[in-house]
């Protein structure tokens, strides 16, 4: 019979071929890809092999699927899964994406293959997005400032929440007033962020007033969770008067025709921008929004884009007050949110911009109208519709007849919602259709009739919104798919180079893997739909439970947390909780190595735990002797030990074993960082040679894309005696429900059959294969580039782990060429720039993951070769200080394109510093921008056309 032989995925998504393997091996100066690993990893934690070459743990897994068979199996989970007409409203929506934005954004790697715009000058592209974004909300909200998006709408509204408390003046309450109204699992979240923070909550009908005694801050929902509409100004008028700040969770659609909350007042709007073309996808991933009044800008958590200058005075964005990011404060941050959900917040933004104020306020009227449809048949039929005013949620009361009618729209292929047994609530969105209203109605034994409905019609909204030329020219398909490839072609993304950073591992994100995730079956899932609904979802996540579980060798995992911070916080709150059921709620301190990433010290922070510093020595390793000091000294309170594995500096620590043993010994708990998993999977497991905890990153290691700056996701993995203290949710009767730390039950499920796919195509011998591979490619670069750039730190036997840091402080002393200089000259050589300064000032981490091959690893190599012999230009007096082609760096084409070119190097040395056929030339859409005068004069929203001209 004949066999039609399929290639292996492991082959297609690891770089390097054997051939070019055993060349990065000869250099490396070892035998095999299994001596590398003896020599970089320390013994006692490194996996044997069982007989038949199978790591422990991954035997777990089945054998490598080929594309193909992976696809025909997510086929036919999806295919297990119901569609239903989804009317549950609860802050999740259906919505229309517009295919122009399918194609173009979400199917585009140009986008979704983009990092963080940490390099602007390469991420023109992406940043003028995230400031339509920004635009979008700010409009909307009737506030001045909106950041670049939050995680969801529920930790959003946390952050809300915590900038109240640290915005108001004079006010030392820790009092927090919430509506009765708000979404459950809003709630949920509110309730365990303030826990730790000493924050009390007082849940109250505020329709009623500001309860008695002191707050620090409100929080309502316009619409509320029952959908009614409430006029929330005497109530802010009330809270200022009490040195009160007062947030509204605000459905941007609906404020295309209500009076928003800026201009009622109001110091904060928060929500979710998922309405705007994303799909509910059984909860995520979303962009959240966060906005505030322009005094309180400098308090606003996450990202900030702004407009600065470049080095030709030419208009630029970059990320503003970049210290705003909280993790680089550390144990003093009042926030640990490190990324966003850039991805969805360009295409929010751009539906916004598809469908302009025009088409946005037709979308409402639509929506409204078809609740008011409802309402109006109801009424006729006898049922009492409770609110009067609403927009798009109905509140039906059928005494003891809730289930009885939920289940009669279930029959007509229609999930709504079930408040009580009394009460049953009917939302509208953009995708209800006249049919659905009769259907939905006939389940109440009513039917549509010709009259309105007799509530008031909600329309008082009289400002204008989105009137930005970003908002107004990109009607046509056309010209929107032109605008996106204009913006797409600004930046450098993995569709265009490798991106070596350090920490924050880009790996190749398969076609294969992104496919799935457009499919209804799994975007048009409701997270809160019946779970008959979603039976491939649900096999689906755990199977990636048991995989993961496997891989890491603990015991049970979450995939709640829909970011890396989201799942140290939660793997903390699950310590102090195992703490306080023993007896010992007083254990509160949290040893951090200096070297960590300073989300974990803000993590530490917002989870109640006092932070004490752990030296490190000279090498980079956790000084051991400090280490056993710090625990002895605080044995009695000590809660937990974080640490990265391999290292923040990119090594093995050949002390790991007795670090994790002496915090047990006392009975601390280990927490360790799993960011840098991809040098782990497949060759030791965390679980087993010490972590009690540790979060994963999948945009990571496990191949979800990072989109620009998110979605990331970041499960939670724990030995047994922490499980009971995973994740719960209110809304999901499997979990419990404390410890919700994200709006939905599995946080951002539609985007996880990327990491089942590549994990069940790698199978185990692939994914030990990539872990090799990724150590051999860094300590490859680390010996081609030590002679021209000292690699800072290695280990035992000279080798670094997946990343290597080169250290440019002395030439920095001897030159004056900064790490800057250098990240910028790489754009003029096609390159994105490794990560710099961290964790130490002064160099650059370098990180090329498998997915490279040994040509685009060579060819960065030489790149940074011959930026070496350009710093020498400079060092030996060739060319002056302050004018070569590294401090110019980079160059654009219109700046080379000038009659007088006044530089001691010429202008195909600036554009073109290995010739012509080095690779396709990337050109800089701006010069060098200056981060100071866009902080010292903060814009954050599109600035009026003028401004360009």
């Amino acid at each position: 019979m004949f066999d039609h032989h399929q290639p292996n995925f492991a082959d297609r998504h690891i770089g390097p071929d054997a051939d070019a393997v055993a060349v990065m091996l000869k250099t490396i100066g070892v035998g095999s890809l299994d001596e590398l690993a003896e020599k970089a990893l320390p013994a006692g934690i490194l996996d044997a092999l069982s007989p038949d070459c199978v790591a422990p743990g991954l035997d777990q897994l089945p054998p490598a699927a080929s594309e193909h068979d992976a696809l025909t199996e997510l086929r036919a989970l999806a295919d297990t899964n119901t569609v239903a007409v989804s009317m549950i409203g609860q802050g999740y929506f259906d919505t229309l994406t517009p295919p122009v934005l399918l194609r173009n954004i979400m199917e585009n790697p140009a986008w979704y293959t983009a990092y963080t715009p940490y390099q602007p000058e390469i991420s023109q592209g992406r940043l003028e997005a995230l400031l339509n974004f920004q635009t979008m909300v700010t409009d909307l909200t009737g506030l001045e400032v909106a950041n670049a998006s939050m995680l969801d709408e529920g930790t959003a509204a946390a952050e809300a929440m915590t900038l109240m408390q640290r915005a108001v003046k004079g006010n030392r309450s820790a009092r927090l007033a919430v509506d009765a109204d708000i979404y459950p699992q809003t709630a949920a979240v509110l309730a365990t962020r303030a826990e730790p923070l000493g924050i009390e909550i007082v849940t109250a009908d505020l329709t009623a007033g500001l309860p008695d005694g002191d707050f620090f801050g409100v929080i309502t929902q316009l619409p509320g969770a029952g959908g009614a509409v409430v006029d929330w100004s005497d109530l802010v008028a009330q809270a200022h008067e009490r040195g009160a700040l007062v947030a509204v969770g605000a459905d941007l659609l609906a404020m295309t025709l209500l009076t928003p909350p800026g201009e009622i007042g109001a110091d904060v709007a928060f929500g979710s921008t998922q309405r705007f073309g994303v799909p509910m996808g059984f909860g995520g991933p979303h962009a959240g929004y966060l906005a505030v009044h322009a005094k309180h800008a400098r308090q606003l958590p996450g990202r900030l884009v702004g407009v600065s200058l470049d080095a030709d005075g030419a208009p630029a964005y970059r990320l503003a007050l970049q210290t705003r990011e909280q993790h680089i404060r550390r144990d003093k941050a009042t926030s640990n949110i490190c990324t966003a959900q850039v991805l969805l917040a360009v295409m929010a933004a751009m539906y916004a911009s598809y469908h302009g104020a025009d088409g946005l306020t037709g979308i409402a009227e639509r929506v409204h109208g078809c609740a008011r449809a409802i309402a109006a048949g109801l009424t006729a039929a006898g049922v009492q519709v409770v609110h009067r005013a609403f927009f798009d949620t109905v509140l039906a009361r059928v005494p003891g007849r809730a289930a009885t009618v939920r289940d009669a729209a279930r029959e007509r292929g229609i999930n709504v919602w079930l408040v009580d047994d009394d009460h049953v609530s009917v939302s509208c969105d953009e995708a209800t259709t006249a049919a659905h209203v009769e259907a939905v109605l006939a389940a109440f034994s009513a039917a549509p009739v010709d009259s309105d409905f007799d509530g008031p019609r909600i329309s008082t909204r009289t400002s204008e919104f989105l009137t930005h030329p970003a908002f107004t020219r990109y009607r046509t398909e056309t010209e929107m798919m032109r605008y996106l490839r204009s913006l797409a072609d600004k930046d450098v993304a993995l569709d265009r180079s490798m991106i070596p950073l350090g920490s924050c591992t880009m790996k190749l994100n398969a076609a294969a893997e992104m496919e799935p995730i457009t499919w209804p079956e799994f975007g048009r899932q409701h997270p809160f739909a019946p779970s008959s609904d979603t039976p491939g979802l649900r096999k689906l996540i755990a199977d990636l439970q048991t995989w993961l579980t496997g891989i890491t060798g603990y015991d049970a995992v979450s995939l709640q947390p829909n970011a890396g911070s989201q799942g140290e916080y939660a793997g903390l709150l699950a310590i102090q909780a195992y703490h306080a059921e023993r007896g010992e709620p007083g254990r509160d301190v949290c040893l951090i190595p200096s070297s960590a990433h300073g989300t974990n010290a803000a993590s530490a922070a917002l989870a109640g735990m006092r932070v004490v510093v752990v030296g490190c020595r000279e090498n980079g390793d956790v000084d051991l002797d400090d280490l056993r000091a710090k625990v002895s000294e605080h044995a009695e309170r000590l809660s937990a030990l974080m640490i990265t594995y391999p290292s923040t500096h990119g090594v093995y620590e050949h002390d790991i074993a007795d670090i994790c043993a002496a915090v047990h010994d006392v009975g601390g708990q280990v927490y360790v960082d799993g960011a840098n998993l991809n040098a782990l999977v497949g060759l030791a497991r965390p679980g087993r040679f010490g972590g009690d905890v540790s979060h994963l990153n999948l945009h990571k290691t496990f191949c979800i894309p990072h989109g620009g700056g998110g979605p990331g996701v970041g499960p939670v993995a724990v030995r047994a005696h922490l499980a009971k203290y995973l994740p719960g949710h209110p809304l999901a009767g499997e979990l419990s429900d404390e410890r919700t730390v994200s709006a939905a039950p599995y946080g951002s499920a539609s985007i996880l059959p990327i990491t089942w796919a590549y994990i069940r195509m790698m199978g185990a011998g692939g994914l030990r294969a990539a872990s090799l591979t990724a150590i051999a490619s860094a300590n490859y670069i680390a010996r081609r580039l030590d002679e021209y750039y000292p690699v800072l730190y290695t280990g035992e036997n000279g080798m670094v782990a997946h990343e290597c840091i080169l250290d440019l402080r002395t030439i920095t002393k001897q030159t004056g060429v900064t790490v800057d200089d250098v990240a910028k000259r790489l754009a003029d050589y096609g390159f994105h720039a490794p990560t710099m300064s961290f964790p130490v000032a002064g160099t650059l981490m370098v990180e090329p993951t498998e997915s490279e091959s040994i040509a685009e690893v060579d060819a960065f190599c030489e790149a940074m070769i011959a930026i070496r012999a350009e710093i020498d230009k400079v060092g030996d007096g060739t060319w002056p200080a302050e004018d070569n082609p590294l401090r110019n760096a980079p160059h654009t084409a219109e700046c080379l394109l000038v009659d007088d070119w006044n530089h001691p190097y010429t202008r195909e040395q600036a554009a073109y510093p290995l010739g012509k056929n080095y690779r396709p030339k990337v050109w800089p859409p701006v010069r060098r921008i200056d981060g100071a005068y866009g902080d010292r004069n903060l814009v954050c929203s599109c600035p009026p056309v003028e401004a360009f001209a």
